[in-house]
């Protein structure tokens, strides 16, 4: 009887196979606790956190569809003869990359729309990259302590760039040669190395037989590698400083207000990636992008007319276009000015964005945390800043395109051009004019309905005659959003001679610091935030109605 029960006591505390492996791994890589401290993780609930999520996701599905292409495309520049499914190409003489990029498209099981969905998840990636970038920038999210995670993300935008343009290029269409062409002359512009380059990157003479090649490995294997790396990082940081979120009731620098990570976050985030991918698939399957076989195989001889980059590149291609075709002969050797100054203008605007949050804790001199993010309002001169390069950005992208402005609304190339040249200049300096201006005007409104109420479109007639509209209190919620910001105060040199007549030396840098902090903070460009006797005063009805 003993036996027994030892036995069935034996069977019934064996634990299942699954439970034992998990308690094997947990025992070995401490999964169960890792998991326990993060799982219930809270996230905030807000729209605009769905844009970092499409990026992540758009990644995802750029490397399950890249996985898929590699297994079939060659990346070779031998020179075939083309005898496939595509019967107009027949007998044309293209590379094995072009031939290969054919054959996905027509005889490769859905290799057509894994293309299409592969290029257009890097656009939808970049996009998202971009907005989200700007989502950071105009909250201020980019503060202490997530300054580096700025700096990862930048990274991830540079080398999406670079991944897309070594990606486009693979097919060795008329287009992409076209772009690689471009690339080949950008380098060729750069003093004294630039025939040394040229000749180390493609190796000879352009185009060379091994760009295609090279341009592969980069492309599906070390740019890939950098950006996964510098993602995990990123996610790393994220969970690390925990997410920032807007300001409202009950939030507060040191908690987080939000869905739990499992099992709400997760539920959402699983459907959000499906939609997203969905999204993409319905998009690849009804708009055709990068056409191939329409454009035909490179010749070093043909030029593809509307020749036009990915949008992310229309940037650098429109300071290229518009840039005037000044060159100076300098000991024979010429510099060709219409090339040098825009691969010079291009880098410096990028390092501009990605130092910019050192740029301003320096000039505030604010070195708290900050886990509340700002009302866009609230920062002008910030936000007239991501104005500005908006503006700068999209007045190059018609630069960029300045042929196909041209046929399509029958202007001259020539007026578009300077256009361009002078909006460039022009242009984000009014924007920033105008969008601090509007930041300024919320604020004095933000201002006012603090201390008058809001709005009721309730007209009363008091019993002199005088019609008067009805102002309704804010209630607690709605006044701590208008007035918990922190306003810095800006820095004061002081001043420079001390009690005994003894002038002190004031370094350039502080005077620096000091008149853009005035830019910042100072007078007529933040409205003071009303304070609680002014509130006091008001609602207590003296001299109001």
């Amino acid at each position: 009887m003993s036996n027994e029960t030892s036995a069935t006591t034996t069977r019934r505390g064996k634990a299942p196979a699954g439970e034992r492996v998990a308690d094997w791994a947990d025992g070995r890589l401490g999964i169960y606790s890792l998991a326990k401290a993060n799982m219930r993780k809270i996230f905030p609930d807000h729209w605009s956190f769905m844009l970092g999520e499409i990026c992540l996701y758009s990644f995802i599905i750029i490397i399950l569809t890249g996985v898929y292409l590699t297994l079939f495309f060659h990346p070779s520049m031998a020179e075939v003869v083309y005898h496939g499914s595509y019967v107009p190409m027949h007998g044309v003489r293209m590379t094995q990359a072009f031939e290969s990029t054919l054959n996905i498209s027509f005889d490769v099981r859905g290799g057509l729309l894994i293309r299409q969905i592969h290029h257009w998840a890097a656009l939808v990636f970049l996009a998202g990259m971009m907005v989200h970038m700007m989502r950071v920038f105009f909250t201020g999210a980019f503060r202490k302590p997530r300054e580096v995670n700025w700096l990862f993300g930048f990274l991830l935008f540079v080398l999406g760039m670079f991944t897309g343009f070594t990606g486009y290029s693979l097919p060795d269409d008329l287009l992409s040669g076209t772009g690689v062409r471009f690339i080949e002359g950008v380098i060729l512009a750069i003093p004294l190395v630039g025939s040394y380059l040229q000749m180390f990157i493609f190796g000879g003479e352009f185009p060379g037989h091994d760009i295609i090649p090279r341009f592969f490995t980069v492309h599906v294997l070390l740019l890939p590698g950098i950006m996964l790396g510098l993602l995990v990082a990123h996610l790393i940081l994220v969970f690390y400083h925990k997410h920032t979120q807007f300001p409202g009731a009950g939030k507060t620098n040191n908690n987080v207000v939000g869905m739990p990570l499992l099992p709400v976050y997760m539920a959402k985030a699983g459907g959000f990636f499906f939609l997203v991918f969905g999204f993409i698939a319905v998009i690849a399957a009804v708009a055709t992008i990068n056409p191939v076989w329409a454009i035909g195989p490179y010749r070093p001889d043909q030029v593809s007319t509307g020749a036009q980059p990915d949008w992310y590149m229309g940037f650098a291609e429109g300071l290229v276009r518009v840039m005037p075709g000044w060159e100076w002969d300098i000991w024979g050797h010429t510099i060709n000015f219409g090339v040098l100054i825009p691969i010079v203008i291009f880098p410096l605007v990028l390092v501009a964005i990605a130092v910019y949050p050192f740029i301003e804790s320096w000039i505030t001199g604010d070195k708290r945390e900050h886990h509340l993010l700002d009302r866009p309002r609230n920062a002008p001169t910030r936000t007239g800043f991501g104005v500005a390069w908006l503006t700068a950005y999209f007045v190059m992208l018609i630069g960029g395109g300045n042929d196909l402005w041209a046929t399509h609304f029958h202007l001259s190339i020539n007026v578009i051009s300077w256009f361009v040249r002078i909006a460039f200049f022009v242009g984000p300096v009014l924007a920033f004019i105008v969008t601090k201006r509007i930041c300024l005007g919320l604020q004095r409104r933000d201002k006012d309905k603090v201390l008058h109420g809001r709005e009721s479109g309730i007209i009363k007639r008091l019993p002199h005659g005088e019609f008067v509209e009805i102002h309704e209190p804010l209630n607690q919620e709605q006044l701590h959003t208008l007035t918990q910001h922190h306003q810095p105060e800006p820095m004061e040199i002081g001043p420079t001679v001390d009690e005994n007549g003894v002038e002190r030396k004031v370094p350039r840098s502080q005077k620096l610091r000091a008149k853009l902090s005035q830019g910042y903070y100072g007078e007529n460009n933040v409205i003071p935030k009303p304070t609680a006797e002014e509130y006091k005063e008001i609602t207590s009805g003296h001299g109001h109605h």
